[in-house]
């Protein structure tokens, strides 16, 4: 079993029964954190990371090109639930460090005990639509993740990057299209919040792809802030 490097540092990808998969380097050895499946390569312990309970390692295998950089970034993570990606970018993080922002607090629970094995997790129980109740304790970021489930979730993002996010720092937003409307085509929605993005918050489109292959009516647009 050898490992191959992506264009993504610190994620790697490996065959497992003739299956390409998605592994990082387990930070907490002997650990699962979902119920992915743990392996052994040269001696080190990798967790496999499942794209259908990852918008990112769904974005990545859907051959989306400008996924930002992880390693030694601060991320502020809106809707972090109970950490399954967070916990990958752990893995993936040297010096770095992420803001978990979640809204309910039994999810929450369960993301604290997570940041109890990880040092560069910060639990944070707040609402992403009100970033100004959490500015006192998140400095600023170099990326933004976002995976909520609101009708607003472009200004939400818009909000929360003027708050936080530095220039030329960029963002990860996994749109829903069914939370935000159920009547227009997914192709309707996601075109309208990306005219939010760049009109209302001066946002810069890199790029926009579809994960239907693993979350139906779904889709992942990747910002840089000018």
């Amino acid at each position: 079993m050898e490992l191959a490097k992506t264009n993504i540092e610190g994620l790697f990808q490996v065959k497992v029964n003739d299956k390409s998969r998605l592994v990082t380097h387990n930070k907490v050895p002997g650990k699962s954190v979902y119920g992915e499946m743990l392996l052994s390569i040269s001696g080190e312990e990798y967790r496999v990371w499942d794209p259908y309970r990852s918008k990112f390692a769904a974005a990545f295998l859907s051959g989306m090109k400008e996924l930002p950089q992880i390693q030694d970034k601060r991320i502020l993570y809106l809707g972090v639930s109970t950490g399954t990606t967070a916990s990958h970018f752990s893995d993936i993080l040297v010096n770095g460090v992420i803001f978990g922002i979640e809204f309910s607090p039994k999810v929450m629970r369960r993301f604290f005990r997570l940041a109890e094995q990880r040092d560069n997790l910060i639990p944070i129980l707040a609402d992403a639509r009100r970033p100004e109740e959490y500015s006192p304790f998140v400095f600023e970021v170099d990326m933004i993740y976002q995976d909520v489930a609101q009708p607003e979730q472009a200004t939400i993002f818009g909000r929360n990057s003027q708050e936080f996010l530095r220039s030329g720092g960029y963002g990860f937003l996994a749109v829903k299209s069914q939370s935000i409307d159920v009547v227009l085509k997914p192709g309707e929605v996601f075109s309208k919040q990306m005219e939010v993005l760049e009109q209302e918050f001066g946002l810069e489109i890199q790029e926009f792809g579809s994960i239907d292959a693993f979350e139906k009516k779904h889709a992942v647009i990747i910002v840089k802030k000018p």
